[in-house]
């Protein structure tokens, strides 16, 4: 009896952390709410404009205070839209492997666990990254906060 009490407790106690658990890209795949798929097809969209260069579409987008945290340095929305008009990033081809989001309340958090094809000045690189994307949402619409490029030690798998 005193085993049965203790097994039923233990499954309890791992249904309760089993639900407590941030949403992470390498988790198994849980049906999205309504608003995380939302934000999940924003994201892709995002990697699509940034791909054709779409200021206009990305600046409405970006939070007027919005941050950018690159290998390189650390910058706000102007430099980073003047940077994609420039060209001196062209982020040519995103591709997702997993992305999770974490809502809290009008901020979410969103993970993107990609291979990033790029073009930075003239050279051609393809870099693994998780890339933190920081959602807040606004008068009902949701404006990135921040985008953090984290370099991943796994090995890229792109093939161009």
């Amino acid at each position: 009896m005193k085993k049965a009490i203790i097994a039923i407790l233990c499954c309890i106690g791992s249904i309760q952390i089993s639900h407590a658990q941030a949403s992470l890209p390498s988790a198994p795949k849980a049906s999205p709410t309504k608003e995380e798929q939302e934000l999940l097809d924003l994201s892709k969209s995002k990697w699509q404009w940034m791909a054709n260069k779409s200021v206009d579409t990305l600046s409405g987008l970006f939070a007027e205070n919005c941050v950018f945290v690159h290998m390189g340095g650390s910058w706000g929305k102007t430099q980073e839209l003047n940077t994609i008009k420039g060209g001196f990033i062209w982020y040519k081809k995103a591709k997702v492997y997993g992305a999770s989001v974490n809502i809290f309340g009008n901020t979410a958090i969103l993970l993107n666990d990609i291979d990033l094809l790029a073009v930075v000045g003239s050279n051609e690189v393809v870099h693994a990254f998780m890339v933190t994307e920081v959602y807040l949402k606004e008068d009902g619409k949701w404006k990135m906060g921040s985008l953090t490029f984290s370099t991943l030690l796994r090995p890229v798998k792109m093939t161009k």
